[in-house]
């Protein structure tokens, strides 16, 4: 009897996608987990990984790189050793006359399975995206699913960390730290406030000098201000907490997206474990995500996995504002431009820099009191 495995439209936005690459060849082994072929949306360019274990066989009419495929398309088989590949008539049809599903289907054929292997297209955002890194196993996947579990601040256990099953039932089962209230939708709570920014902007401007002599790379403000909201988060984890279902769970790791406005849309990459990242590394790796981000080169790993995420909006001239929250995230950080202004000091009148910060939270999981000590902080 045949067995139907279909590919989860939760999240999918989108019916048609550029086909990249086969990372596999016709008539090679794949293993389950293997990254089998890539996709490239209007948003990134991820990996899909095979549920299976076969032989690879290329439809005849297979994609080619730069070509489009469609949600459910036929495209492969994996077959058992000695297996034949079914032939296909018009529209895709299996010379049974059974019609191609919406799905990675898989059915038994001649004592082997043989797997149609169909496109998920478009990226999910965020946490959730369906795609074969960060490591996790198919199966460990389909069980965090079941159990709405948030699997990318799992640690996994695997081989080269990898998540499997029996780390997303153990994270299931751990008592998690705080539970939210009731209400089942975010409330979302905006605070504003007014910094010094002097030191960072006299920062910039030594930065700046020293590149002009050794050539090195130069941090701009927005780096300097990730590093220094990372420090902040250290001292109130609360903020860099993610939702898992109405529970939120405390992030051992500070992985902060940062907002990237490009002719296609917004992007948010996430700068991975920046507390423990030197100025000059922040600077590089935010810079090459930045990049890749106006090129369409960005990954969906490159885009989930987020605990914290900054916009800044002084470029355009805006002092203060509301940022979005990005879900599962529980809070969002806007900054302004920065501005010369006079400030009494005293009897006295000086100028400085001053710099807007905007802070939204989910007050769910985060009270007024502690946002605005994290502000305070900062």
């Amino acid at each position: 009897m045949a067995i139907e495995i279909t590919v989860p439209r939760q999240g999918w936005s989108m019916e048609e996608a550029i086909f990249s690459a086969w990372l596999k060849a016709h008539g090679e082994m794949v293993r389950q987990g293997d990254a089998l072929f890539a996709i490239e949306s209007d948003k990134a360019t991820q990996e899909i990984e095979s549920f299976d274990a076969g032989i690879l066989h290329l439809a005849p009419d297979a994609p080619k790189p730069g070509g489009k495929v469609r949600v459910g398309q036929l495209i492969g088989y994996l077959l058992a050793d000695g297996e034949s590949a079914p032939s296909l008539g018009a529209e895709g049809q299996e010379s049974g006359g059974r019609a191609q599903g919406s799905g990675v289907r898989s059915q038994e054929s001649g004592g082997g399975s043989q797997v149609a292997v169909a496109v998920p297209v478009a990226v999910q955002t965020g946490v959730h995206a369906t795609v074969g890194t960060p490591l996790i196993t198919p199966r460990a996947r389909r069980v965090a699913g079941e159990l709405n579990m948030e699997w990318s601040v799992i640690s996994g256990t695997g081989r080269g960390g990898r998540i499997r099953e029996a780390d997303v039932r153990k994270a299931a089962a751990t008592p998690s730290t705080r539970r939210s209230a009731s209400v089942p939708t975010m409330v979302a709570v905006t605070l504003h406030t007014t910094a010094d920014a002097t030191a960072l902007v006299r920062l910039h401007d030594d930065c700046q000098k020293a590149a002009a002599a050794s050539g090195a790379i130069v941090p701009t403000c927005n780096d300097m201000l990730v590093k220094l909201t990372a420090a902040a988060l250290r001292k109130h984890p609360v903020l860099n907490s993610v939702w898992n279902g109405d529970t939120l769970q405390t992030s051992p790791g500070i992985h902060i997206g940062i907002a990237v406005d490009t002719e296609t849309g917004l992007r948010i990459p996430v700068l991975r474990d920046v507390g423990s990242l030197p100025l000059r590394d922040i600077a590089r790796r935010s810079s090459d995500l930045a990049e890749r981000a106006h090129s369409r080169q960005l990954t969906a790993d490159e885009m989930c996995g987020g605990t914290f995420t900054i916009v800044n909006l002084g470029a355009f001239g805006i002092d203060a504002f509301t940022p979005t929250i990005t879900a599962p995230e529980c809070a969002a950080l806007g900054f302004g431009r920065i501005l010369r202004q006079p400030v009494a000091s005293g009897e006295s009148v000086a100028f400085c820099e001053i710099i807007t910060l905007s802070l939204t939270f989910d007050r769910r999981g985060c009270g007024d009191a502690p946002a605005a000590r994290f502000l305070q902080t900062l």
